[in-house]
Parts: structure tokens; sequence; C-alpha cells
């Protein structure tokens, strides 16, 4: 089967970076779905893989954690699926990436996929809509329902990937005031066609950016992005006893700056349900049908940013060098080999 693998971590700019290769065909366990891979979107998991996980000599590394497909063929013991159903998922970090024909999967993270989008528009959702979900509602821990509760969410990074599917959520779930920081005027206004109550600049001080809003306080703060850089601000920004939720990975970040105001700290990370197995895995299979019936019901709709063609390695050193880049809006999508 065709893919796109690398076989040492080099720059994007480099042509050896990805490379169109020929594997075998892969057999599916006892719980695996064997999936026609039909189209693909790349995230930040992508480039920071490439770039720190270096593969044993002569081995090459898949890469790819977001799926629309068709099931071909599933395991024994699988009892949700069944060979023609449509399916999105964002997979296992543990398992070998889905930029390839053929993929296999563990059926309880995998979803049915919406029936009023294309393969495109659904490969732009799971990874970041599983990521956006869990952040808000069991991280967070904020409540579905209208009920306004005088709850402010802040989301650094609202016009990203996972920003876009958040905003959403957040406006469309929640009786939440929802703040979107976005640095460009096009992506400023993307986060309000999202549904945003307002939209902030991150490349100034946010603090001060929120007062001149007229916000004093927000309780709650999704940090998608350079936590790092923001931390200082996004403590200020907080009201007492508020929740700071963070996604990426900062080299080092001062926990002691969020005693004072005796904030609490979570993190998420999407992969943890399928790299330890954990007894609620099937958890991820129910959310992202969630998902699928809240786009079906035109309560949410697809975060596709760009569509970059078919799926080749030419094609994805393009994306991977855009997302490096920080410019990127929304989802990038390949579709097709």
């Amino acid at each position: 089967m065709k893919a796109v693998a690398y076989y040492q971590s080099l720059d994007i700019s480099h042509p050896d970076s990805l490379q169109d290769i020929e594997l075998p065909e892969p057999e599916p366990g006892p719980r695996d779905l064997l999936v026609e891979v039909r189209a693909i979107s790349v995230n930040p998991v992508d480039t920071k893989v490439r770039q720190n996980a270096q593969p044993e000599p002569g081995v090459a590394k898949v890469l790819g954690w977001d799926v629309a497909g068709v099931v071909k063929a599933v395991g024994s013991d699988v009892s949700l699926f069944q060979p023609g159903d449509k399916v999105f998922y964002a997979g296992s970090i543990a398992r070998a990436g889905a930029n390839s024909e053929l993929h296999v999967v563990d059926e309880r993270i995998v979803g049915h996929m919406p029936k009023t989008l294309g393969f495109a528009e659904a490969a732009a959702l799971p990874l970041t809509a599983i990521t956006a979900w869990e952040l808000l509602f069991e991280r967070l821990q904020i409540p579905e329902g209208k009920d306004d509760l005088g709850q402010r969410l802040l989301i650094v990074g609202a016009a990203g990937g996972v920003g876009s599917i958040l905003t959403q959520l957040a406006s469309q779930l929640t009786g939440l005031t929802v703040i979107g920081s976005a640095s460009r005027p096009q992506t400023q206004d993307w986060v309000r066609q999202l549904g945003a109550d307002q939209v902030v600049d991150h490349s100034q001080p946010l603090a001060a950016a929120l007062k001149a809003e007229g916000i004093e306080f927000v309780t709650h703060v999704a940090s998608l992005t350079q936590t790092d850089q923001h931390l200082a601000q996004l403590v200020e920004a907080l009201a007492p006893q508020g929740r700071l939720a963070l996604i990426d990975d900062p080299k080092q970040i001062d926990i002691g700056l969020l005693k004072r105001k005796s904030l609490s700290l979570h993190w998420e990370f999407m992969y943890t349900r399928s790299l330890f197995e954990t007894d609620d895995m099937i958890e991820q299979h129910k959310l992202l049908n969630r998902v699928a019936d809240l786009i079906d019901a035109g309560t949410l709709k697809t975060t596709l940013g760009e569509h970059y063609g078919s799926i080749n390695a030419a094609n994805l050193r393009r994306a991977h060098a855009l997302l490096e880049s920080g410019a990127a809006k929304g989802k990038i999508v390949l579709e097709g080999f």
C-alpha cells in the first residue's frame, strides 16, 4: 500500500523529511477496524513527532492522527462497526499513523462519520473535537446547558485547530461568555464567525487587552498555545479560584504563580485513554458520535481551513511547513492517494 513516512528527523525543507513509500497491508487485531483512508488532516502533533522521534535505522515511521474513511474489514471481537461503515477518528499515538492507504484502529476510539459531510470535511474534526470536548467538559468541568452562571472562558489561540472547535462547543452548548484570542484581522474575523462573544489580540498583554474590553477577570482559561509566554498574564486575568487548562508543551512553567489566587491547573492530552487503554476508553467513541450528531443538526460546523490536495509527501511537507509557521487557520486537510 502507498504511505508517507520518514526515516530520520529532518527540517521540513529537506526533501527527505517526508517520503512516498510502499508498505505491507496491516492486519486488524480482535478489536480493530481495517480502514480505507479517504482523507486526513494534519496537526501540530505530526510536526512534533517528526522533529523529535527518531526512528530505528531503516525503519519507516508513519505519521497522521486524523482520519475519515470506510471500514474494509473488522476484527473478531468488533461489535460497534461493520464493513462499509463511514468512520472518523484520531487513532492512537502508540500505533502507526494513518498517512497510508489502509490503517488499523481500535473500534472504541472511532465514531460514525457525520452524514452531512464529505471525507475531507470530516477528517478535519476528530483530534481537535476530542481535545476540545475533554478540555471543556471533563478537565474544566463546565456544565452543558445555556444557563448563565456568570462564567467567562478565555481561549488563547482560538483560531487554530482546537480553538476553532472549542469556540463552537463553548458558545453553542454552554452558558459561558466566550472570549477568543487571535492576532491577525482574518483570524479574529474567523473566531467571531465561530461564535466568540469577544475577541482580543494575544500579541498584546492579555490582561490589559481584556480590561480594555471591559473584562476585569475570567473564570476559566483554555491556553492552547505559547502558555509559557502568556502565563503571568493569564494568572493576572483569572479570577480567584479560577481554572487554567492547557494542551501545549511549555518548556517550563512556574506553578507557584497560581498559589495566591488558589488557581487550579488542568492538562488535556487526548491520547491518554488510548495510550493506557483506560476503562473508559469507549467514551471517545461516544463523544465522536455526539459530535457527528451536532454536525448533522447544524449546531457545529467543520473547521476545515485549507485543502492541500492529494495525500503525498510533497503536499504533507507543505502542510507541516504551514503549521510550523504558526499562521494556520483552522485545519489543513488532504484527500485521496
